[in-house]
């Protein structure tokens, strides 16, 4: 009985060992160089898993390691995963065999996260299709102007918010992130849903929307952990059946469509929110039952408070930096305020520096580092330096952006933030694929306009009527942490004060 066991568990270790063998030679045997730092069992991903370094570290780290490289490949533990580093393979992957290439790496679990499942982020085919069809049109340019009505709204509000800070003291130091969420989310409240977002009260409410994406986005070692798990195994999650958006969350949101479809019964008057406008899709023939409109509400709310938040963190730290490009935007936003009278939707879209100090901000801190996909259809990838892969259907594809928008290769000075790069003139000379914030060709965000209409709106009410400095009680340099492939920065504060 004894030599029975000791025979079946040497036979498991040589087929373990056999099937390790095989795992983590892949690229090896399809000639593809690999990143140094395989472990066993675990690939390229043991520091991750013990949250001593992100994913986005790993990349930047093998993306700088391996500059003559068109490509290398890692091992998402045993996943194999092709890291792309040439700007016309990265075209090739978002544009020219997009159908090779059309899901991303992330997924969802349908019998799990129903709030998510018409994201178009975790879907492809006919469902990514209809959801899309949907996003693009309640973000149409005349539907957009709509809702402006609403962000101007909150514009108001965000600056007696501050304004009431300021007669407590003569400098508001507050977190960046704290700050900016308060805005993203009473911008989802109000044009998104229709809703009061309690953002701007004096004392935080756990039912405020700024307060509500803490459940959601969360930041404890643990959470970061379960997340992490879920990122790098997708599949695991069938069996696991752990919810990314907690119960509480997703009953709030089927309530506030509830409650909303309700109000609608009773009222006459027109409204301006999205929930509106994607109910208006029925007159087109569309049918959008409560689920899809909770599911539609939450896409909104995930994508609108976050992302934003984070990316003009970035952008208000670069502001109280730098006070020269400060001094340059408030001008423009005054000049652009004194043409329209207000604060105006056009007033905005002629901000065109401010559109570069976002851009440049955007290149030096991206929200989210790297877009990974996930390969559906074999497709051949050739790179300039002779490295050619077969990619084979499920292999992962990692587009390393924030490493390609630090690369001296294709930025001179990258450590210098400088939105002269994006003027007019020098931003013809940019290689586009080297600048992908929103991603590009069919899969690109949707939510890019409304994104920049609101992130332009609340800088332009900071620097036309405060001076943004930084914080002393910010500890350079700032740290960072990675959920759900977004960056956010940590300790990053700043001093408000009246002009």
């Amino acid at each position: 009985m004894f030599s029975i066991l000791l025979t079946f568990i040497a036979g498991a270790l040589i087929l373990l060992i056999f099937y390790l063998l095989v795992r983590f030679t892949y690229w090896k045997r399809n000639g593809i160089p690999t990143a140094r730092g395989c472990y066993p069992f675990f690939g390229h991903m043991l520091p991750v898993l013990t949250l001593n370094t992100s994913m986005s570290d790993v990349v930047r780290k093998v993306y700088d390691d391996y500059q003559n490289c068109s490509m290398v490949g890692i091992y998402k533990v045993t996943q194999p995963a092709l890291i792309i580093r040439d700007p016309n393979l990265i075209r090739s992957v978002l544009i020219s065999n997009v159908s090779s290439f059309h899901k991303n790496a992330m997924e969802s679990n349908p019998n799990v996260d129903s709030l998510i499942n018409n994201h178009p982020f975790f879907n492809d085919g006919e469902v990514w299709l209809t959801g899309r069809k949907h996003l693009t049109y309640a973000f149409s340019g005349s539907r957009l102007r709509n809702l402006f009505i609403a962000i101007s709204g909150v514009c108001k509000k965000f600056q007696r918010f501050i304004d009431r800070q300021l007669e407590k003291d003569n400098k508001y130091d507050v977190e960046f992130k704290y700050l900016f969420t308060k805005f993203t989310g009473e911008v989802v409240a109000n044009a998104g849903l229709g809703i009061e977002g309690r953002c701007f009260e004096d004392e935080d409410h756990p039912t405020a929307f700024d307060q509500i994406g803490r459940a959601v986005f969360k930041t404890s070692l643990f959470d970061r952990f379960v997340i992490l798990v879920l990122t790098l195994f997708p599949k695991l999650n069938r069996l696991m059946k752990i919810d990314v958006v907690p119960k509480d969350v997703d009953q709030l949101f089927r309530g506030i469509v509830d409650e909303y479809l309700s109000m609608k019964e009773k009222e006459s008057t027109p409204r301006f929110d999205f929930l509106h406008l994607m109910m208006e899709l029925e007159k087109t023939g569309e049918k959008v039952d409560k689920n899809a409109l909770a599911s539609h509400a939450f896409t909104f709310y995930a994508d609108g408070l976050e992302t934003s938040s984070i990316t003009l963190s970035y952008v208000g730290y670069q502001l109280a930096v730098h006070q020269d490009v400060q001094k340059k935007l408030r001008d423009e936003v005054k000049s652009m305020i004194e043409k329209h009278g207000e604060l105006t939707y056009d007033a905005l879209a002629e901000m065109k520096y401010m559109e570069q100090v976002i851009n440049e901000s955007q290149r030096c801190y991206p929200a989210a580092d790297m877009l990974q996909k996930s390969c559906t259809k074999e497709c051949v990838l050739e790179g300039p330096d002779g490295l050619s892969c077969r990619v084979k259907p499920d292999t992962h594809i990692i587009l390393p952006l924030g490493s390609l928008q630090s690369d001296s290769k294709y930025w001179p000075d990258p450590q210098t933030f400088d939105p002269e790069r994006f003027n007019p003139e020098r931003k013809q000379t940019i290689e586009k694929m080297a600048f992908l914030p929103f991603g590009d060709g069919p899969r690109m965000c949707v939510g890019m306009r409304l994104a920049m209409l609101q992130m332009k709106a609340c800088l332009a009410t900071l620097v036309n009527n405060y001076k943004l400095e930084l914080s002393p009680k910010t500890k350079l340099p700032f740290k960072t942490i990675t959920v759900f492939e977004l960056i956010l920065p940590v300790g990053l504060r700043v001093q408000i004060s009246k002009l």
